[in-house]
């Protein structure tokens, strides 16, 4: 295994207890959520991190790699409710939306592993900031493709945007706890 798929493991593992600690307090309390607002949700995250970047400090004590994280969690959210549909109530176990989380990821991870066969491991060259501002800009792209119903012309669909998104997230997990940040 590569180093990259060793460290892609490792943080999808941390991505996946906070998830799974989730569940056990909430349950799947996120299957109300419409897709656009999980775009929401995770644009929130993205905009923290951008403003924690540029000033440098944060005022509730909570830093940039939780928000990363959150916005992995969020990026599988999004992809089950793309799948499902979103529900009136809680409507699965917690068991299902396991399930459903490690099928997604899987299905992320090979993404990363063709992506990052095919740019020959570039995002080891990026800095956690453009991670960041490449996020936003997914997200951007994201709220069009919903405001025009799901629809688009040549471009891909909101999923691959979700996985994209999970991607640059879990990168900059890596590198701000394996000590390769700016």
């Amino acid at each position: 295994m590569s180093n990259t798929e060793a460290q892609f493991d490792n943080a999808i593992a941390l991505c996946r207890s906070i998830f799974a600690a989730k569940l056990k307090d909430y349950g799947p309390s996120w299957r109300i959520m419409r897709p656009r607002s999980i775009t929401d949700q995770i644009f929130i995250k993205a905009n923290r991190i951008r403003s924690l970047e540029v000033k440098g400090e944060s005022w509730v004590g909570e830093g940039i790699l939780p928000e990363f994280v959150a916005m992995v969690n969020y990026g599988i959210i999004g992809l089950i409710q793309l799948a499902k549909g979103y529900a009136d109530a809680k409507d699965m176990s917690a068991e299902e939306a396991m399930a459903l989380y490690d099928s997604y990821m899987v299905e992320t991870r090979a993404l990363m592993l063709a992506k990052n066969h095919d740019y020959d491991e570039a995002w080891r060259l990026m800095r956690v900031s453009s991670y960041t501002d490449l996020i936003l800009t997914k997200l951007m792209r994201t709220k069009e493709i919903e405001d025009n119903g799901g629809h688009t012309v040549v471009s891909e669909g909101i999923d691959a945007n979700y996985m994209d998104i999970i991607n640059y997230a879990v990168f900059g997990i890596i590198k701000l706890t394996d000590g390769e940040n700016d």
